[in-house]
């Protein structure tokens, strides 16, 4: 069960000092929200922000591309020391070529899915992803409520990997508090983005610990996926 604290929910005046306390705090990957005010309406950060943040954590970098051109950015994520390029199937024809220039990068491969799409966009992919990212908001902007309407979706994608005997992770992003956790994680998620309900905790190092547990405790037994083969 990992734990992802979001960047896009940090103090950006001292995201050095965001990024060591997320360090602390023991989360498992820094989630890095990249929007460029096309294929979403904000604009976040680039390779040079996410280049300088590299060296002061050994937390994987999980980077999410919101981005109506990822073509032009693998490659600068990729040098800037990303772990994980996840894109959209949003994007439609270009998406098999997209996936298959981040594995050619030796990096982990992602897939998102936003709210209003549907979940059976994704079937042609399961076998060429290490991660599929289900929208819990649509996407652009930090802080908005869940949306439970999506939960099939989680439960669709689960129902698929034990079907299929498939490896990828099910990762959830947006309102996602411990409430909404503890719901994802029954539905089948196991890695868990969470922007506001972590980096706004005075104490984050207790708020991604009971995260953990209660997604721990959640999570009923799934068989025949073998720990082993589930992305690190």
């Amino acid at each position: 069960m990992i734990i992802a604290p979001s960047l896009l929910a940090a103090d950006f005046g001292k995201l050095a000092q965001e990024v060591a306390r997320a360090t602390r705090a023991k989360g498992d990957w820094l989630h890095l929200d990249i929007m460029d005010g096309h294929f979403v309406p904000n604009i976040s950060f680039g390779p040079q922000v996410v280049k300088a943040l590299r060296p002061l954590t050994r937390m994987k970098f999980d980077v999410h591309l919101m981005c109506e051109r990822p073509e032009i950015l693998l490659e600068p994520f990729a040098e800037a020391g990303a772990d994980h390029l996840t894109i959209h199937v949003e994007l439609g024809d270009r998406v098999t070529p997209l996936l298959w220039k981040i594995r050619s990068l030796g990096l982990k491969v992602g897939l998102a899915v936003n709210p209003p799409t549907a979940i059976a966009n994704v079937l042609p992919y399961l076998n060429q992803l290490d991660l599929l990212l289900i929208m819990t908001v649509n996407p652009g902007f930090g802080g908005q409520e869940f949306i439970h309407e999506v939960i099939p979706k989680i439960q669709q994608a689960d129902a698929w990997r034990r079907a299929k005997d498939l490896p990828y992770r099910i990762s959830v992003d947006g309102g996602i508090n411990f409430t909404t956790a503890a719901e994802t994680a029954r539905a089948g998620a196991d890695v868990f983005v969470a922007g506001t309900a972590l980096f706004r905790q005075h104490q984050l190092k207790r708020a991604v610990k009971k995260m953990r547990d209660l997604v721990g405790a959640a999570r009923p037994s799934r068989m025949g996926i073998s720990e082993e083969a589930v992305l690190a």
